[in-house]
Parts: structure tokens; sequence; C-alpha cells
């Protein structure tokens, strides 16, 4: 996949939202820009994210935050250009897994642009903090970038996510994210210096 960073760098300039779960996450790293804070979870992200929107429309979307993997190592960065609805699952009624019944939406949202120096992951995004993930089609897991990336694709706004990855999301995930999450905004915001970078 191409890289799209020449777009970043010139849509970051026009009144980027930086958009996080959890202020741990951000810590003071993004205090002086456009901040976010969605909280946790599916509806909370879509319902802050369209508040947003009507209020001010952004000239980009840039989610950024902790998740869980066991395909990548812990504390490396990821660059999420697809997603998926990881907790949907209306197969009794003959859907294929993780698909939106009566929905014209891709099982994969491709909906992310590609910064180029990281690697690409698939994000899954649930309610639930999972623990227990096992080889999937998503290779990254967070619970509200599905649903900002929903919303960017309606409303034609560029989105790009990049996280942190805090877990294994294994039987040690809890422990790990405790510990791991505060260490996220100062290795996200060394991403974003080099965005604003001519």
């Amino acid at each position: 996949m191409h890289s799209d960073l020449s777009i970043i760098k010139s849509l970051i300039k026009q009144d980027p939202l930086f958009v996080f779960a959890l202020e741990s996450e951000a810590k003071e790293f993004f205090n002086h820009l456009n901040l976010l804070l969605v909280g946790v979870g599916k509806v909370n992200a879509a319902y802050h994210l369209t508040r947003q929107i009507c209020k001010q429309r952004p000239g980009i979307i840039i989610n950024l935050g902790s998740a869980g993997s066991n395909s990548f190592k812990t504390e490396s960065l990821v660059c999420c250009h697809q997603f998926v609805q990881r907790d949907i699952d209306v197969t009794p009624l003959g859907f294929a897994k993780y698909e939106t019944p009566y929905s014209d939406q891709p099982i994969i949202l491709d909906n992310g642009l590609n910064i180029g120096n990281l690697p690409l992951g698939i994000c899954g995004t649930g309610d639930n903090f999972e623990t227990t993930h096992q080889q999937n089609i998503y290779n990254v897991i967070d619970m509200e970038a599905f649903s900002l990336a929903s919303i960017a694709r309606k409303e034609n706004i560029p989105f790009l996510s990049i996280k942190y990855i805090s877990d294994g999301a294994d039987g040690n995930a809890a422990e790990d994210w405790s510990k791991m999450v505060h260490l996220a905004g100062q290795a996200l915001r060394t991403v974003v210096d080099e965005l604003f970078e001519d």
C-alpha cells in the first residue's frame, strides 16, 4: 500500500483533531493541540466525535491511543488502515461474522491513511477488553477506532489512526495495559511531531 505521508503533512496544518479515548493515553503531550477525549467504547466514541464535528469540522481526524496485539511487539507503534467491528455476530441469521446486517458497509472498513514508516495493522474494535485473542482477520485490538473511522468516512473527513501497543491481548493484558498506557502519549507525540515537520 502506498504512503499518504505528503497528504497527511498537508492536512495536519489545516485544523487537525486529535482523538483519544482517555487522558491517560495522551498525558500532557497533546494539551496545546485540538484534543478530543471521547471515553471508552464505540457509543462514547461515536457520540463525542459526531458532536465535535457538528461544532467545528476538522480538516483531518487523527485517532491515537493504546491497543492490544499479539502480532506486534509491546511498545511498538502501528498505523491502522483498516477496521473491523469485532463484536458484531449475526451468523444465526445467515450473515457473515462481523457483517452489519442490511448495511452497505463492508466487513473490513478500509478508511485509514498510511503514514509510510510504521507497520500497517487491521484494528478490531469492540466493547470488551479482549484477553484471549486468537489469529483473526484483525491484528490490533481497541474499543473505539471502528466507530471513529466509520464516522470519518460518512462525513468525508480524512482519517489517520496510530496505536501504541500496550499489551498482548492475552491473560496478562489488563495488568500490562495498566502499566504501559501511561507511556503511550510520549511515543505518539514523537510521531506527530514528525508529521508537523516540513
